[in-house]
């Protein structure tokens, strides 16, 4: 696939769920986010009306709330072709867990089974649906890459960041020790077992560090702000990016918590 033809104003319809930490901390994955999609082919949309996933009620218990805001979702976008998040925490909510809420209710429980076929992480829609195999960036510059646990584990992400990173010019992968395991986010575990959670998170940290590389990569904002303030907070060099930012090119904007680079951008 070229560019050129990648721009194809018959392509799949995209509703881009934005998710919350995006839209309130880091607007430029989401740029990247639409400039990779326009370029794999596909027509992209951002509905205003679209609302949190519901995950943060889901992991606390609270059923109720999480299928009031999974109905919301479900209605603005079951409309599209596909839905794309550049987030596999979130992804996984939609396409995993929808389906899970509503057992019981045989109308919603349809919709959300249909709504849950048309949900995919960012990268892994490029790779696996799209079947794009290069992107168009430079970044000159070392980079490690942290698997998120929802888009791993439930999700099946690894080899398709590690695939299109392989094609940025100028960019050298260096993978750390124990890139699957957890950085002790977790959504709202961090904050109920906060001395767990910065233990794990100290070793992630070190695992980062040895690994020699300028940039810490991964595809989940929750994850990335976690690791980016306790790599601040120690004093480390260690810049932080969304891997859509890299992808698409668009490094911008300054690292994530403010970390400055050892080199290149």
């Amino acid at each position: 696939m070229t560019m050129n033809e990648s721009r194809n104003p018959e392509g799949p319809r995209i509703g881009l769920f934005a998710t919350c930490l995006v839209d309130l901390f880091r607007p430029s994955v989401g740029f990247s986010a639409v400039k990779l999609l326009e370029e794999a082919g596909c027509r992209v949309e951002v509905p205003m009306a679209q609302t949190c996933c519901g995950q943060p009620a889901y992991n606390s218990g609270d059923r109720a709330d999480a299928r009031d805001l999974a109905r919301q979702v479900i209605t603005v976008f079951e409309g599209f072709d596909y839905v794309v998040a550049p987030s596999g925490s979130c992804a996984a909510m939609l396409k995993v867990h929808y389906p899970e809420l509503f057992e019981g209710d045989a109308v919603w429980k349809k919709r959300a089974e249909a709504f849950a076929e048309k949900v995919f992480e960012l990268v892994s829609f490029l790779v696996d649906i799209r079947k794009l195999e290069r992107v168009s960036a430079r970044l000159d510059g070392s980079v490690t890459y942290h698997d998120s646990c929802s888009g791993l584990r439930e999700l099946g992400i690894a080899a398709q960041p590690r695939a299109l990173l392989g094609s940025v010019e100028g960019l050298a992968l260096k993978e750390m020790k124990d890139s699957d395991v957890c950085c002790g986010f977790g959504g709202t575990f961090c904050v109920k077992y906060s001395d767990i959670s910065n233990a794990i998170v100290s070793k992630k940290m070190a695992n980062i560090d040895a690994s020699g590389a300028d940039l810490l990569l991964a595809g989940d904002m929750g994850c990335l702000m976690n690791m980016a303030g306790k790599l601040k907070r120690e004093g480390s060099s260690v810049a932080v990016r969304h891997v859509a930012e890299v992808l698409a090119g668009m490094t911008e904007q300054p690292p994530i918590a403010g970390t400055t680079p050892k080199g290149g951008r």
